[in-house]
């Protein structure tokens, strides 16, 4: 008998599983408040450079004053990392006129001065991240993400070697303390060093959630289940909206989102391990116990067996032999993704999409002003309209297949962004709405692709394969952000690049299997 069959008698999607499922919706709401506060911790507000000696000019305004000291951009701003060596008085007479001798035009030699009215501090107006320093305002988000790559091998290793609970309550721990250290940095380099151990950290509770809420729902729920789980990381996409708006200062924005991670630590002593994952590491005591409970809290009073009775006819030859592997020594590692020709060609293909669904999303979701509306506003629709894109996912992959569903999205997401790369910007309203469906079918891809892997690898190799597959995507959110560079070399070159990777990763997804309604493999034999 298989493991699913066994969790049709005791209840595949009763109140035992809800309530698994919704405790594990509150660390779900936490990632996006971490994975995408950049936006608002490393924002840059429109600035000058400090002007010196501003009390020699008592009779000017402080228009006059930026007028004579600080050149200005063709469609007449002031710019923001250059000013004049010398004070052009001649400017108050013809402020049309613009030096055109470039040698007396200077970089800030004495600091910037920030507009405050959006923001009361940033990591940008704390330590100048500006003009020559703004790679290093970028490579925050890449810091993160580097963290959360590392993050993604270590806790896939770690949660199929000591479990899936206790390794997320362990990430949820090191998270908060590494969040709190963070908000406490008194340097550039303290804040890079622990956001790359927060990344590390959360990186654990991205990856373990869902596949422990998954291992305890049947195949007929399993979709659902994980539509519903992944509804939860929109929901932290407009609360982060919320509170970054509430909170204007980067030291009380990061303890506001690192908070609520002792909230999911105390409801998580309610959650259990995975049977699953004990069965396979032949502790079954554990999984009937956890199996009994499950059966009562579902209304199943009826399944009464003892442990021996158990081992003896619920115990598939699948995890028999899983278990038996366990106790011979036999160990599973990232290795085994790629020994065995069908699971290397699934572990190559995943990786790809992986790539392309975080490259792409994180490139759109870590550019809000680039598609003029309020940066505030734009985190909350972005927010918004990853709901009814997991709806429309959750006909779509159970209609189409998760194979045409994943390549589809994530080419389409290529396309939305390539054409804001054509659509003049004059045309904002134009280019808003196509940014929104652009970011609803990025969301759409991300949504499928975690049900979709989670289906791909055997319950031996699950995490170690999310793990893998994390690594792989969190190479692409790394990535992402450093993108925004390459503007200088041509205005629209990182929407190029992110439309170009989506397309082709997208297309790459046509080579996976298909699992839409196939039983979960239990070992390696399964898939090959």
């Amino acid at each position: 008998m298989k493991f699913e069959d066994l969790l049709l008698e005791i209840g595949g999607f009763g109140r035992f599983q809800i309530l698994i499922l919704f405790i594990l919706c509150l660390p779900r709401i936490n990632l996006p408040m971490h994975f995408l506060l950049h936006n608002f911790l490393a924002a840059t507000p429109s600035h000058h450079c400090a002007i010196p000696h501003q009390q020699a000019f008592v009779n000017l305004t402080m228009a006059e004053i930026l007028l004579i000291s600080i050149p200005r951009e063709p469609d007449g701003t002031f710019r923001s990392c250059e000013m004049f060596s010398q004070p052009q008085f001649h400017l108050l007479l013809n402020s049309s006129l613009q030096p055109e001798n470039n040698s007396i035009i200077q970089h800030c030699q004495h600091g910037w001065v920030y507009d405050h009215s959006q923001f009361t501090s940033t990591i940008s107006t704390q330590w100048d991240l500006v003009c020559e320093q703004r790679g290093l305002n970028q490579a925050t988000a890449t810091f993160f993400f580097v963290g959360v790559t590392m993050g993604a091998v270590v806790f896939g290793y770690l949660s199929d070697r000591f479990g899936r609970k206790a390794m997320l309550l362990l990430s949820l721990g090191c998270s908060v303390v590494f969040g709190m250290l963070s908000a406490a940095s008194i340097s550039y380099s303290m804040l890079a060093i622990t956001r790359t151990l927060t990344g590390v950290a959360l990186s654990g509770v991205s990856l373990i959630v869902l596949p422990l809420g998954m291992e305890w729902v049947d195949v007929q729920h399993r979709t659902l289940s994980g539509i519903l789980v992944s509804i939860f990381w929109s929901i932290g996409n407009m609360l982060l909206a919320m509170v970054a708006y509430l909170v204007r200062e980067w030291h009380w924005l990061l303890v506001a989102v690192t908070g609520p991670c002792l909230l999911s630590i105390v409801c998580l002593w309610w959650v259990p391990e995975s049977a699953r994952w004990l069965i396979a590491n032949g502790k079954v005591k554990q999984a009937h116990r956890h199996l009994i409970r499950c059966a009562r809290m579902n209304g199943r009073k009826d399944f009464a067996i003892s442990p021996e009775l158990f081992l003896s006819f619920h115990f598939s030859q699948a995890l028999r032999r899983m278990a038996t592997d366990k106790r011979s020594g036999e160990s599973y590692s990232y290795i085994s993704l790629f020994r065995t020709p069908v699971l290397r060609k699934i572990s190559l293909c995943s990786g790809a999409v992986w790539f392309g669904v975080a490259f792409s999303y994180y490139g759109m979701s870590l550019n809000l002003t680039g598609f003029g509306l309020n940066m505030y506003f734009s985190q909350f629709v972005f927010g918004i309209i990853e709901i009814p894109a997991k709806m429309i996912m959750y006909v779509l992959v159970n209609r189409v297949g998760r194979r045409q569903s994943q390549a589809w999205t994530l080419i389409l997401t290529g396309i939305c962004i390539g054409a804001n790369v054509i659509i003049p910007k004059p045309f904002a309203s134009v280019r808003s709405v196509v940014a929104v469906m652009g970011k609803g079918f990025s969301e759409a891809a991300f949504t499928t692709i975690f049900l979709y892997t989670s289906e791909l690898y055997p319950t031996v190799l699950r995490q170690n394969g999310m793990g893998y597959t994390s690594f792989v995507a969190r190479l692409g959110g790394a990535l992402a952000p450093l993108m925004f560079l390459l503007d200088e070399v041509w205005i629209s070159l990182p929407e190029a690049t992110y439309c170009g990777v989506a397309v082709c990763c997208g297309s790459v997804a046509f080579l996976l299997p298909e699992t839409l309604n196939v039983r979960l493999p239990e070992g390696i034999e399964d898939v090959e």
